[in-house]
């Protein structure tokens, strides 16, 4: 449980560097091949170079929640395609919550959750497929950041017309727009592509979207930025 601080000042722990190694090792069994752009293996200089077709992986997301042991952090798998994230697996496996979509299945998508205890196998039972709800004209439910809240998305929230802000860790944010819980999800600080394309894929395959504050597509694979995004905001499905 006990975290350092890498040279962008983010917490690390044993977890998040055993958990890639796991999933470097099983994605590349699943899909050999394929670049995985993983966080823990960027930030020491490993990473690789992403291609038509690659995956973007944060073993970890949340960590200061996982240090203080709030379990509002997820394991993200994203597959990008084409600069689309086509696949998305957001698993919280502190409150049993494993989420999955395919963005790009006969040009329509297919996102479901499930229920998934750490450990349990991952069985073609038990799950259920959600959608995004529409996104109403007032009284919006929007999700914030528990420990990353800045200045610029708190004032933005301001200016809409939320009924209730919900605040919560990691890529379960996405989760809560993608079956319908909640309409908006803005963050306009800095994070990292690993952080948001697996969430990203399950927003499109629930029929919501993720933009630039601009309106322009998010882009993948910038290797220029080290991975940077700077702002998004995830919507619910339009009216």
């Amino acid at each position: 449980m006990q975290a350092r601080l890498k040279t962008d000042e983010s917490p690390v722990t044993a977890a998040d560097l055993a958990a890639e190694e796991l999933l470097r090792d099983e994605l590349a069994r699943l899909l050999p091949g394929v670049p995985v752009i993983a966080e823990e293996a960027v930030a020491e200089g490993r990473g690789e170079t992403p291609a038509d077709l690659f995956l973007l992986v944060d073993p970890l997301d949340g960590t200061r929640e996982f240090v203080n042991a709030r379990g509002e952090f997820t394991v993200n798998i994203g597959l990008v395609v084409d600069g689309v994230p086509a696949y998305g697996v957001v698993y919280g496996p502190a409150v049993e919550k494993l989420y999955a979509g395919a963005a790009l299945v006969e040009r329509r998508g297919h996102a479901f959750r499930a229920r998934r205890a750490a450990g349990a196998p991952v069985e073609a039972t038990g799950w259920e497929q959600i959608r995004c709800r529409p996104m109403p004209e007032q009284g919006l439910v929007a999700v914030a950041s528990r420990s990353h809240l800045d200045a610029d998305t708190a004032a933005l929230l301001d200016t809409l017309d939320v009924a209730e802000r919900i605040t919560i860790g990691s890529a379960l944010k996405f989760g809560l727009v993608a079956e319908g819980s909640a309409d908006l999800y803005p963050r306009l600080g800095t994070v990292c592509e690993w952080d948001v394309a697996a969430g990203h894929a399950l927003l499109l395959a629930a029929g919501g979207s993720v933009r630039r504050p601009d309106g322009s597509p998010l882009p993948y694979g910038r290797t220029a930025s080290q991975y940077r995004v700077p702002a998004f905001i995830a919507f619910g499905a339009k009216l």
